[in-house]
């Protein structure tokens, strides 16, 4: 059946300063194919603004499909995707942070592969040529890539950027899979999970990137490096 509507997940962790630049981003993308937009926030306990922000954007903006679910405690961004995903009643699913590192326009990018029926997920890559991408941190990027290399060993896939935000799934695919890491070991699991469907088609397309720096409010750190090598090792070795 041809795809209909576009179901797009922000998790959302005191993003209220920001939220609604990247919502208004959404809000001007005209789809390919005429897909509809479906966008799911979910706030993973935020301790600033974020409710009040989102709330107050639905009230001026009625004529964008926004889902808003809020958790009652912080769960960490695998579990607000986890949420997300139950709530997607789209036919295409794809991530999209809160903050503004990545670029919405890009979506028909992504689309473009699975609309025309060649591939069933799609990932966005950072480290693939010829987009604009903000230069930030050296051993960021190694960490990036040497986490990419770890999995493609794991999964013998030949992605190279495991790591991105923009993952898009047929909904079918994303919601099938028995998901269990709660914070941002997310990216390997999800990797690891998918790379195990047979005959599944996994394709790569080249995007943007407008990174942040930890004082704008980038919140990935060391320690969630170390989860993911082990989520990376639990999911091929342990199971």
């Amino acid at each position: 059946m041809e795809p209909k509507k576009l179901s797009i997940i922000i998790p959302a962790y005191n993003e209220g300063n920001t939220i609604h630049e990247i919502l208004d981003k959404i809000k001007t993308v005209s789809l390919i194919n005429d897909l509809e937009k479906e966008i799911i926030i979910v706030n993973d306990f935020s301790s600033d603004n974020t409710s009040f922000a989102v709330n107050n954007y639905r009230i001026s903006n009625p004529v964008l499909n926004i889902n808003f679910v809020e958790h009652k405690k912080n769960l960490g961004k695998g579990a607000a995707l986890h949420t997300g995903i139950k709530y997607a009643n789209g036919d295409i699913i794809i991530i999209q942070d809160a903050d503004l590192e990545y670029d919405p326009n890009e979506y028909n990018i992504l689309l473009k592969p699975i609309l025309d029926g060649v591939a069933d997920v799609v990932y966005g890559s950072r480290f693939m040529g010829g987009n604009p991408h903000r230069i930030l941190f050296f051993w960021h990027s190694i960490g990036n890539k040497f986490l990419t290399f770890l999995s493609n060993m794991m999964t013998n896939l030949n992605l190279t950027d495991m790591e991105t935000c923009y993952k898009m799934f047929r909904a079918e695919i994303i919601k099938s899979l028995d998901l269990k890491e709660k914070r941002f070991g997310f990216e390997p699991e999800v990797t690891a999970k998918i790379s195990k469907i047979p005959k599944i088609r996994i394709y790569e397309v080249g995007i943007s990137y407008y990174g942040r720096t930890f004082e704008e409010g980038k919140k990935i750190g060391w320690k969630d490096g170390f989860r993911a090598i082990y989520c990376i090792l639990k999911y091929k070795v342990f199971k």
